[in-house]
């Protein structure tokens, strides 16, 4: 039986999307193994199954596989991605479009495993240009994420990449946007290659944990905040080209720690996200583009 799918990135982060609307899939976790793998499947960072909402309050579903099978609470970058699928691909546009500034604004409410996420698609000549979501309030505690009575043991020396045997001494900040993550603030940030790996499955963690390595980096010009170059361990698919919700941790983390404002831009490996925790509402609100890449159809394994 063959599926169509798209594949589509935000900022590099690329993952295979299927309209479970049109086209049920009925074992999801072999799928993302299975059509995720780089050399004999599509090659992806995962699975994204679009779906209707069971509930009143939510235009639109999602659920998210990474590529080893396990299913995950959110992705930010898959987020914008489904607005900008749905939006070019349904025809007609069942939600109201109204002028924004400089461009037509219309909004998605998005239900994912981690709540409901409302999407606002900035559209120009029919495309969706960019797309911003509000992703909620980050939650800094939460006992079935993250044991902090285990948190010196996230301080022990861990492997250093130079064979100098100094290793690297992990402190980071704990920070959910309905997933887990852990923020590290350091100037070799590509030790998140082999840090990420074992923090990962550290018991600090008892549902596992998205990994950030970041560092200050000045801003580009006419940008408002900070900037940080951050490079991304996500759970379950390993290192990534970018994370919306690591991307939102690492500004959350970076405004407790004194390293930024409520405003940052977060480089990553495949683009750059904008990030704002506004003060008013405490809600994080995320920007950036989504991109297609190229339709087809698979084979259910």
């Amino acid at each position: 039986m063959l599926v169509p799918f798209t594949k589509m990135h935000g900022c590099g982060n690329d993952y295979i999307y299927v309209n479970a609307m049109q086209h049920p899939i009925v074992h999801p976790e072999a799928c993302a193994v299975a059509w995720s793998d780089r050399h004999k499947g599509i090659g992806s960072d995962g699975l994204v199954l679009i779906d209707r909402s069971y509930v009143s309050e939510a235009d639109f579903a999602m659920r998210i596989f990474n590529a080893d099978g396990s299913e995950a609470m959110m992705c930010g970058n898959a987020s914008r991605c489904i607005g900008k699928y749905l939006f070019e691909k349904t025809h007609p546009w069942p939600l109201p479009v109204r002028e924004g500034n400089g461009y037509l604004e219309t909004e998605i409410r998005l239900l994912t495993l981690s709540g409901i996420k409302t999407l606002y698609l900035h559209i120009n000549n029919n495309e969706v240009e960019s797309v911003t979501v509000d992703m909620g309030e980050p939650i800094l505690e939460d006992a079935a994420l993250y044991n902090p009575n285990l948190v010196e043991g996230l301080s022990t020396p861990l492997p250093d990449r130079e064979g100098t045997g100094e290793g690297l001494l992990v402190d980071g900040i704990f920070v959910s946007m309905g997933n887990p993550h852990y923020v590290i603030f350091t100037d070799d940030i590509d030790q998140v290659d082999e840090a990420g790996r074992i923090l990962e499955y550290h018991p600090a963690f008892p549902q596992r944990c998205n990994i950030e390595f970041a560092r200050s980096i000045e801003a580009p010009s006419g940008a408002v905040g900070g900037a940080f170059r951050t490079r991304v361990w996500e759970r379950g698919s390993g290192i990534t080209m970018a994370c919306g919700t690591g991307a939102c941790a690492t500004a959350v983390a970076a405004c407790l720690s004194g390293h930024a404002g409520r405003e940052s831009d977060i480089v990553m490996d495949g683009g750059t996200l904008h990030i704002e925790w506004r003060e008013s509402d405490r809600h994080v609100y995320m920007t950036g583009p989504a991109a297609f890449v190229f339709d087809g159809e698979v084979e259910i394994p």
